[in-house]
């Protein structure tokens, strides 16, 4: 592993959980990031220091980064008002994987679980301005990051945490919009690109309306032409594994998944190993999830965390939560989490050719990618013979994108959270309790919209590229030249041309 460059530094020193995990970086093991108000303006006024790099792209993306950070922690300060990024301070479950001997990975977590005390110091700080549904949908994964902690002091230090989102539940501000300004910043500032919240709420819209076409004419080869879809999809999506067999069907899929990656030549590189598990317990809050070996790290396994339900929770509880493994709907997961989607992903992120290219990861790119890829395997003919694949990927696209919609609604103040809740059971197959989590998602992860945001930015670049390289356009080139760039932001993929 390289050492960075003081620009470069600047930057991972400031996105401390993500270089970690995400990037390999494992300089960072056992530490935390300063999040105290001190602490981010100090490394807000590091960032800048030291030559660019020579190339003109890693010097923009890295531009870029630099702007988004600015914006996130400076202009909007949102390390004031949202407990994500102090959690993520916290998470112990990075070193769960086997990235290193049992014995370092042990000492890391000891060494990163003594510092929660001033974790914790300066998340109580730094929130001030939390508002009260923002900690009230936060506080139970604020809770589950103690399991298996024994550590008493640790403990305390954590208890005082829980406590403080509570009081913000109880007695914050009752509004939680960042506000139509704000979040256009925060979009467009993250991927060096502007962001029209009024032209991309009509995209949503036309984009719901086609994915609804999409889903009729696939509930009609399965004989259901005259009841509305989503009602056929209710029903699709109660035949699942059980909770013991969930793990086992999502290993036979993912093998699937990476057999028609590689038959069809989708990625450029088809090595690595991908094994399927659950999650550890801190996570199992995620039904699903890729943990991937990093570009930083020595060769190893990838994991696809998949967790079946708790059996001590309520039997219709239970039931829900296996719908989302349901025949109908577990393999456009597979092929999102893991080929050509994460998984695959994560193995050109280890060749891209630069250091900020590994290093620096849009989240909007990745996730724009991996849902770019389920669709891809419908036009690719991936379990061509049972519409239930694309019928699966339809109904992931409508939550996705009912999700940007639903975000630009109640941070410009045009949609309730209540409303958000409405459009997730009028635009999507769920209900009660699982929508309303769905809208109230909208209020911690204002940008959730990133998946058919980056989907659609990255589907607009393959239609250039099929107009700009006429006969030399192939799949195979436009998706090497695509993940040659790592993971970058959205401004920047138009590079390739």
């Amino acid at each position: 592993m390289t050492d960075l460059d003081p620009r470069l530094r600047a930057v991972a020193d400031l996105i401390v959980s993500q270089a970690r995990e995400s990037g390999g970086r494992h300089e960072y093991d056992g530490r935390i990031q300063d999040l105290s108000p001190d602490g981010v303006r100090a490394g807000l006024d590091r960032l800048g220091e030291g030559a660019a790099p020579a190339d003109p792209h890693d010097a923009r993306h890295v531009e870029v980064f630099e702007e988004g950070l600015r914006t996130e922690f400076g202009e909007l300060a949102l390390h004031r008002g949202n407990p994500l990024v102090h959690l993520s301070n916290l998470d112990l479950a990075c070193y769960d994987r086997d990235y290193a001997p049992a014995a370092e990975r042990a000492a890391a977590r000891a060494a990163h679980l003594a510092l929660w005390p001033d974790a914790v110091d300066n998340a109580i700080e730094a929130l001030d301005r939390i508002p009260a549904p923002v900690a009230k949908s936060l506080v139970k994964t604020a809770e589950g990051l103690a399991v298996g902690v024994t550590d008493e002091t640790a403990l305390r230090a954590h208890g005082r945490l829980v406590a403080h989102l509570q009081r913000a539940a109880d007695e914050g501000d009752p509004d939680a919009a960042l506000g139509g300004q704000a979040l256009s910043r925060l979009m467009g500032t993250a991927d060096g690109l502007p962001v029209d919240l009024g032209r991309l709420a009509e995209r949503a819209d036309a984009e719901r309306d086609r994915l609804m076409a999409l889903l009729a004419e696939s509930c009609a080869k399965l004989g259901e032409r005259d009841r509305p879809p989503l009602d056929v999809v209710r029903e699709l999506v109660k035949d699942h594994p059980d909770a013991d067999g969930v793990i086992e069907a999502a290993r036979i899929g993912t093998e699937k998944a990476i057999a028609f990656t590689r038959e069809k030549n989708l990625v450029p590189y088809h090595d690595g190993e991908c094994l399927v598990g659950p999650a550890p317990e801190s996570r199992r809050w995620a039904m699903a999830m890729m943990s991937w070996n990093a570009p930083g790290e020595p060769e190893g396994p990838s994991w696809y965390h998949v967790t079946p339900p708790d059996p001590s929770w309520p039997q219709r509880d239970q039931e829900e939560w296996l719908e989302v493994f349901s025949r109908t709907t577990l393999p456009a997961i597979n092929v999102h989490e893991v080929a050509p989607g994460h998984f695959s992903h994560a193995r050109a992120l280890r060749r891209a050719p630069s250091e900020v290219r590994r290093l620096l990861q849009s989240t909007a790119f990745i996730e724009g990618w991996a849902h770019y890829a389920e669709e891809l395997c419908v036009e690719e003919g991936f379990e061509a013979g049972d519409p239930r694949f694309e019928i699966g990927v339809w109904l992931e696209a409508l939550i996705r994108v009912t999700r940007l919609a639903c975000a630009i609604g109640v941070h410009t103040g045009r949609m309730t959270v209540e409303e958000a809740a409405g459009r997730f059971v009028s635009d999507t197959h769920l209900a009660g309790p699982a929508a309303t989590a769905e809208a109230e998602r909208a209020s911690f992860d204002p940008t959730y919209g990133r998946y058919t945001y980056g989907k659609l930015l990255i589907r607009d670049l393959r239609e250039q590229a099929r107009g700009q390289w006429g006969a030399g356009f192939t799949l195979q080139r436009f998706h090497k030249a695509l993940l040659d760039l790592g993971s970058p932001p959205l401004g920047l993929i138009g590079g390739i041309l």
